[in-house]
């Protein structure tokens, strides 16, 4: 039980040392996985609306919307992963990458 206990620390050791990278590499996983349902929303949302105005909407969510998620979220999930210790960060990791690759094989 030390052995894997070890193991744990150490990739937690590991990982705390990339945080920005693996926040970033979730983030833009999630907006590619749930970006068809955000955009499917956005376009029930303004079907009636004129051709100029929906485009623009469309184009504010998509470019803007995910750009500002991805810039201002991704240091915020930093910081929350930041504060996990040693213990819980690898397992939390790993239970994040399987969860969102379970998501993936449904899409």
């Amino acid at each position: 039980m030390d052995i894997l206990i070890d193991l744990i620390v150490a990739l937690s050791k590991w990982t705390r040392l990339h945080l920005s990278d693996i926040s970033l590499g979730i983030m833009a996983t999630a907006l590619v996985l749930f970006g068809p349902a955000i955009n499917a929303w956005v376009r029930r949302s303004i079907g009636h609306l004129n051709f100029a105005i929906r485009t623009l909407i469309f184009v504010l969510v998509c470019a803007v919307g995910y750009g500002l998620s991805i810039i201002y979220i991704t240091p915020l999930l930093t910081s929350a992963l930041a504060h996990l210790n040693n213990y819980t960060l690898s397992p939390v990791l790993l239970m994040s990458f399987i969860l969102i690759g379970i998501l993936a094989d449904r899409n």
